[in-house]
């Protein structure tokens, strides 16, 4: 079964484009990668699969509950916005259990452990937390109650680097026992080191989908040259830094055709390489998707 079925959906705020018909399947146990900037519409998205804003238009399931009928949806889903907001006079110890009893749910032991394992005091009000620890304590709603699925938008955002790697490690644990993870993300080296596949949204359109590995590998070479060269005389060259005999550039021509043209000038060493994926990303984004990208199902 899919954790999350997206078919057609839209939604605009008046004139304005959240998402335009968005299509994708995300299969139960996947650990996810949702790609792109600011702006883009990866919080639309979540923020509809979960009900609390309605489509203009297309239809959604998430762990087969139709995103409409939202008290079911959330009953299984741990959420984690990009920016949360707690009861500034409360403790975290109290945030917890009342999340919990929301929740009608046990979650003391689970909590316990994720507080641990996070360093975050539970005995501070929220007013005394940092921006960091106030991101921990959304990660711990958001898990404690053991849910199958979790969409996490900007989860890491104001996280010190231990504390980055200790949550990523406990969503892989959770994903090994079998939870579907949904990460929203700008940061292209988060999606790269932890999602097998992802999606990446441009406009409110996904203009690619497929496994991290796809994704990237495509036409497009980094190419770097030292030598005398006339790079007017090349074409499909894109992100070109030259520093008087050295050529450093992004190629999606034919590499006979790029050889061929080098051969006549004289050059000291040549290396093509596989772009990073951030180079990817701005391809992507700049050619607006690829003929063969695909919706994963």
């Amino acid at each position: 079964m899919n954790a999350i079925e997206i078919n057609s959906l839209s939604k605009y705020y008046g004139k304005n484009k959240g998402v335009e018909d968005l299509s994708l399947n995300v299969p139960e146990g996947e650990f996810f990668g949702f790609i792109g900037p600011n702006g883009a519409g990866k919080s639309t998205l979540i923020r509809t699969l979960l009900g609390f804003i309605y489509p203009t238009s297309g239809n959604a399931k998430v762990l087969g509950c139709n995103i409409r009928d939202k008290e079911n949806v959330l009953k299984s889903v741990g959420y984690m916005p990009s920016d949360s907001s707690f009861y500034s006079n409360m403790k975290v110890k109290d945030i917890l259990q009342l999340s919990a009893r929301l929740r009608r749910k046990d979650c003391f032991l689970e909590s316990e452990m994720l507080c641990h394992r996070l360093q975050l005091n539970t005995k501070k009000k929220v007013e005394e937390l940092s921006f960091g620890n106030r991101k921990k304590l959304a990660i711990v709603c958001a898990l404690q109650h053991n849910p199958k699925l979790l969409l996490l938008d900007e989860p890491t955002s104001g996280l010190d680097p231990l504390i980055q790697h200790e949550f990523f490690t406990i969503l892989h644990e959770k994903n090994q026992q079998g939870v579907t993870v949904f990460l929203s993300s700008h940061v292209l080296s988060e999606i790269r080191r932890h999602c097998t596949h992802a999606a990446i949204i441009k406009n409110g359109k996904i203009i690619a989908c497929d496994t991290i590995d796809a994704l990237s590998h495509n036409q497009t070479k980094r190419v770097n040259i030292v030598g005398n060269i006339d790079i007017s005389t090349l074409s499909g060259v894109k992100d070109l830094h030259t520093n008087d005999t050295s050529y450093s550039f992004l190629y999606s021509g034919d590499l006979n055709t790029l050889l061929q043209t080098l051969y006549k000038f004289d050059i000291i060493d040549i290396t093509i390489s596989e772009p990073d994926m951030e180079e990817i990303f701005m391809h992507y984004y700049e050619n607006g998707g690829m003929s063969n990208d695909r919706v994963y199902a």
